[in-house]
Order: structure tokens, then C-alpha cells, then sequence
């Protein structure tokens, strides 16, 4: 069976580098593949992507380095299982805000005894190997996302569950739950007061503490702060501001003779 190299290196102490594809494009997602992301997570939430476009992608991903991830729409078994069976090595699941909805969240991605994973994994073995079965459910990265205020309330049985890896802060609407404006990287006390927390207290149980964050400056500084999984922007917030810097560049340039070499 394919190891999750994501869960080794967390397990060793590494920290994290995550993509974060929104564009439904396979091509998009074997380019951000290679350029040395440990994982790539695609968005089934708030990307452009859905579950018939997202299939090629995880193929696409199957050439690359990267590990294989997607937040899904919402905390719904068919959903999650699907992703999973398509090849997903890990889940991110939006919303969390209790403990029974963490429960049920994990057990849609385990197998039974344990959890309640349908079995008809399709296009995953051909990803992970054919031995997928019994194996898998040691190999699955499970992210609750922690972004509302019962979340907040409840974040410290939500880290005691059992065969939860970590929780991941959707800043937007942490922001929006605390009665602040969204915003990336906040510098409303309140919010930062409770990524604090977040990461504290994940941290004291043992568990990973992830962040989305609005680039590559922001994701290092949290991994100062003790993140250890960290999204530097999508693929859109890349895309462009690429290309806004390659514009400035060539506005900024002042006028000269024509180049030798010109066409």
C-alpha cells in the first residue's frame, strides 16, 4: 500500500506545506503537484470544482510528489466517502462545531468495526495499491475545520477524540463567528486571540494544528507560531498576484532604444 507521506513526516516533527486548488483544471493541479508541495488539497466548498471535475484531478495528482487531499462541501458521509473513493488521502471537513458532528465526521472516513465507510472504493486502489483494504483507514489524514463559535466552545473534546489528526482554521469565517469583518490574516484581538487557542490547545492534545492563510510570509510566520500545516494562498490568489507583479514590473520599466535582438 502507497504510505501517506503526510502523516509520516507530521509523525517525525515536519511541518506541512499544503496547495489549495480552486481552478477545475487537471492541468492546474499536476503543475502545483510538482513544485514541491507536500500535499494538494482540492476545495469541493468554496472552489469552482465539482465532484465529476474533481476526478481527473485527483488523477492528475497521482503523477506528482503530492499527497492527495479535499475539503469537501460539507460534513456529509456520501460526500466524504466519495472523495475518498475517488483517491483522496486525507479530508478536510468544514463546520465542525461539536463533538457528535467530529464523531461522525471521523467515522465516515473509517471502515467498519471502527467507523461506518462504505466499502466500494473504486478508483482508490488503482492510487493506493491493492491491498487498500484493511490498510487505508491507517493511511487517512481527517482535518476538522474549527471556524464558528460553538466550535471555539467545544475545541477541547473535539481534540480528545480518538483518530481525529487535526484541526485546520477556516480564517474567513472564525473572523465572521466572532463578529469581525473576514479577513485572511486579521488583526482583530479577538480573532487572534482565538487562533491562539486553536493552536494551543491542539498542540496540548497531541494534535496537528493547521491554518489557511493569504501566502507564503503568512504561512511561515504561523509555522513560527506552531502551526505545522500550513496553506500559503489558492491557486487563484497565486495566479494572480503573479500576474499583477509581472504587470507592474513591465508598467514600471522606462522607455529605452528597441533591443538588437527584438522581433
Amino acid at each position: 500500500m502507497r504510505e501517506n507521506l503526510v502523516l509520516k513526516k507530521l509523525a517525525a516533527g515536519q511541518t506541512i506545506v499544503n496547495a489549495w486548488l480552486s481552478i477545475p483544471s487537471s492541468y492546474s493541479a499536476e503543475v502545483l503537484g510538482h513544485q514541491g508541495f507536500d500535499c494538494v488539497t482540492i476545495d469541493l466548498q468554496h472552489g469552482l470544482i465539482g465532484i465529476d471535475a474533481a476526478l481527473p484531478m485527483f488523477q492528475a495528482l497521482s503523477s506528482t510528489p503530492a499527497v492527495p487531499l479535499a475539503r469537501v462541501p460539507a460534513n456529509n458521509p456520501a460526500q466524504i466517502m466519495q472523495v475518498l473513493d475517488y483517491g483522496a488521502y486525507g479530508v478536510i471537513c468544514p463546520m465542525i462545531s461539536t463533538v457528535d458532528q467530529a464523531a461522525s465526521f471521523i467515522q465516515s472516513c473509517l471502515y467498519p468495526p471502527v467507523g461506518l465507510r462504505s466499502f466500494g472504493p473504486a478508483r482508490a486502489p488503482l492510487y493506493a495499491g491493492a491491498d487498500y483494504y484493511p490498510g487505508i483507514d491507517g493511511q487517512i489524514l481527517k482535518f476538522a475545520m474549527i471556524e464558528t463559535q460553538a466550535g471555539l466552545d467545544n475545541l477541547e473534546q473535539i481534540l480528545q477524540l480518538e483518530h481525529l489528526d487535526g484541526v485546520y482554521i477556516g480564517p474567513n469565517d472564525l473572523a465572521l463567528a466572532l463578529g469581525c469583518q473576514p479577513k485572511a490574516e486579521s488583526d482583530e484581538q479577538k480573532v487572534i486571540e482565538a487562533v491562539r487557542q486553536i493552536c494551543a490547545m491542539a498542540t496540548r492534545y497531541g494534535k496537528v494544528a493547521g491554518m489557511h492563510t493569504s501566502g507564503g510570509e503568512a504561512a511561515a510566520r504561523r509555522v513560527s507560531e506552531g502551526f505545522r500545516f500550513v496553506t500559503p494562498g489558492n491557486d487563484v490568489a497565486l495566479l494572480s498576484g503573479a500576474a499583477k507583479a509581472a504587470v507592474a514590473t513591465v508598467r514600471g520599466a522606462k522607455p529605452g532604444a528597441p533591443s538588437a535582438t527584438g522581433y
